[in-house]
């Protein structure tokens, strides 16, 4: 995915901030999970989250959309606590969540997937499991393993082995499992596709799919544009920071300009503007 929608494509008919609710779309506050209100977030002092407002309902699969620096990981880790926003809100059931660290955003439910490998190589599949629910405490964490291993029967046959010693597939299954071990309400998820076959991809959506269905929350940055967008619910584009897209992602899977929108290289994404200390 190189581009997000073109400078001169009109979007603002299709983006739900500051207007008029959609036909179809429902406005009712208990339906949202997690929103961004005005967040000016980045690095040091480089924004790349500039005055982002965006909602995402409960119980969904929302996919975020957007050219590279768009702001889809940075949306991620803010809401994780990796990055704290200069300005603005971060909220999760309509409660201010700005700031707070990930083990106490673990605590309220949300659980991070981030992209590439986020394993121990050396420590074997049941000790990678078993430090994933150290928050939990050892007697918890063993009664849930044996569920998350249903989930991936390949990983469960690798059991003692070395997490280095996994395939690519099994190794991401591995970080969702780990992930899961927490029930949690809200997943974020990050490039889950990279590096892995498509059959072991469509594992992996339907995997989110089944937990969106049953009520977790998942927010998922994905490149497999297409793909994604046939499992999701909604879809979120962001360019240079900003929200400029608020779809179903049905609808916009079937808009004859999707190709042109995000994958034809429109124009590329302007540089973050240095924050003033």
């Amino acid at each position: 995915m190189s581009a997000a929608a073109n400078s001169n494509t009109d979007t603002s008919a299709n983006t739900d901030t500051n207007a008029a609710t959609p036909a179809g779309r429902s406005n009712d506050v208990s339906d949202i999970c997690i929103e961004f209100d005005k967040v000016l977030a980045g690095y040091k002092d480089f924004m790349i989250l500039n005055n982002l407002s965006l909602k995402v309902k409960r119980g969904k699969i929302t996919l975020l959309l957007g050219p590279n620096g768009a702001g889809k990981s940075t949306v991620l880790k803010t809401l994780f606590g990796l990055l704290t926003p200069r300005q603005g809100r971060v909220l999760l059931d309509g409660v201010d969540i700005s700031g707070s660290d990930p083990k106490s955003l673990l605590a309220k439910g949300i659980a991070f997937v981030p992209q590439g490998r986020n394993l121990f190589p050396q420590l074997t599949v049941m000790e990678n499991l078993e430090l994933g629910g150290i928050t939990l405490g050892q007697k918890t964490t063993r009664e849930r393993i044996p569920e998350i291993l249903k989930l991936f029967p390949r990983v469960s046959q690798r059991i003692n082995s070395q997490a280095s010693a996994l395939s690519g597939g099994e190794q991401k299954q591995l970080e969702v499992g780990r992930a899961l071990l927490l029930r949690p309400k809200v997943l974020l998820i990050d490039e889950p596709s990279i590096g892995l076959s498509p059959i072991v991809v469509q594992d992996v959506f339907r995997l989110l799919r089944k937990l969106a269905d049953e009520g977790t929350t998942v927010l998922m940055v994905e490149q497999n544009v297409k793909s994604a967008l046939k499992m999701a619910d909604e879809a979120i584009a962001l360019e240079s920071g900003r929200l400029v897209l608020h779809r179903k992602a049905d609808e916009l899977l079937a808009d004859p300009n999707i190709e042109r929108l995000f994958l034809g290289g429109a124009h590329a994404p302007a540089a973050p503007a240095p924050v003033a200390a």
